[in-house]
């Protein structure tokens, strides 16, 4: 059995309790004697179970407790209790042992709700991480699906667009659809953007730039690579632009990169 499996099992708590039966309180202490960090964690649950009944307890008035300590050292110790009716009223120690159990098992109840809660609260923390971790990982394997269905395709011609004066290390490169005219745009090797700009794709048709679309390079902590475009039938070429952010109708900002059919 492995030790995350002894300390989620709950057996700890039940032998600290004293509910445990023989051969579980049995099991427990062998795996204490095996596993050092068994007995830490069963020291740590006594300790919280102390805390728990500490923090839980209810201390009594001090008119309740003058009159016990007052009765208790007037009180014969061979005198069994009188009632006002002149009856002798006496307590069952089976009862007595009845009570004292209830009691036990009312705060050990209470203490095994708790601990329990807190277990499975920590369960469901990891579960929905978990959950997040997956649906991320989800996420970019469909991206780069997508991405790749672009780059693979048999109708796919690619042009590259090469950095220009102002940035020389700057790349970037265009995926145009032979068969439809789709373009699609991999920005990956673009500079940062400035705040409060953004890069700008444009066409070169006939010898005029036509607008291609905003290019969004990150959002929300996701970098973006392979993006669609706007559609052109034909291109003699294609550049990027650094633009204000929304863009412009015509080119105002500096050309980046740029890339011939």
């Amino acid at each position: 059995m492995e030790i995350n499996d002894i300390i989620s099992s709950g057996l700890l708590e039940m032998y600290v309790l004293g509910i445990a039966s023989s051969e579980e309180s049995g099991q427990v202490e062998d795996w204490i004697g095996l596993h050092p960090e068994v007995k830490a964690e069963l020291s740590r649950i006594e300790k919280s179970m102390e805390s728990y009944a500490m923090a839980n307890a209810i201390e009594p008035g001090n008119f309740l407790k003058k009159q016990v300590l007052g009765n208790i050292s007037q009180a014969d110790p061979h005198q069994k209790p009188v009632s006002h009716t002149g009856k002798v009223v006496s307590i069952s120690p089976v009862w007595k042992t009845a009570a004292a159990a209830a009691v036990i098992l009312l705060i050990g109840s209470s203490i095994l709700n708790m601990v329990f809660y807190n277990k499975f609260q920590k369960a469901n923390t990891a579960y929905e991480q978990t959950q997040q971790q997956l649906y991320a990982q989800n996420e970019k394997l469909e991206d780069m699906d997508r991405d790749m269905s672009v780059v693979q395709s048999k109708y796919s011609e690619p042009v590259a667009l090469h950095g220009l004066e102002v940035s020389p290390e700057a790349a970037a490169k265009i995926f145009w659809m032979k068969n439809t005219g789709e373009v699609y745009i991999d920005p990956t090797n673009l500079p940062a953007a400035p705040a409060g700009k953004q890069y700008q794709l444009w066409a070169i048709v006939d010898g005029k730039p036509v607008d291609g679309g905003m290019i969004i390079t990150s959002a929300k902590g996701k970098k973006y690579q392979i993006q669609k475009m706007k559609t052109f039938g034909k291109a003699e070429a294609f550049a990027v632009t650094l633009e204000t952010e929304g863009g412009n109708p015509t080119p105002k900002g500096d050309m980046y990169v740029m890339g011939k059919m």
